[in-house]
């Protein structure tokens, strides 16, 4: 009988990382509260992560015009 083969690495669950970099960020309730405003203005379904990256990109946008 054929061995099995046998992985020496554990693949993760999952979608493939990208390489991204986690960070950990804790908020007021004053700045959590425009966030939610925020969201509230855009598409539906919008989790507080994504747009908290879409709020960063928009504000390197801007930092890079002006």
């Amino acid at each position: 009988m054929k061995k099995s083969i046998s992985r020496t690495e554990k693949r993760g669950r999952g979608r493939p990382a990208s390489n991204p970099t986690s960070i950990h960020l804790t908020l007021a309730p004053a700045p959590l509260a425009e966030v939610d405003k925020w969201i509230a203005t855009q598409e539906i379904g919008l989790s507080r992560p994504e747009a908290i990256r879409r709020l960063v990109e928009m504000g390197l946008k801007a930092k890079a015009k002006g």
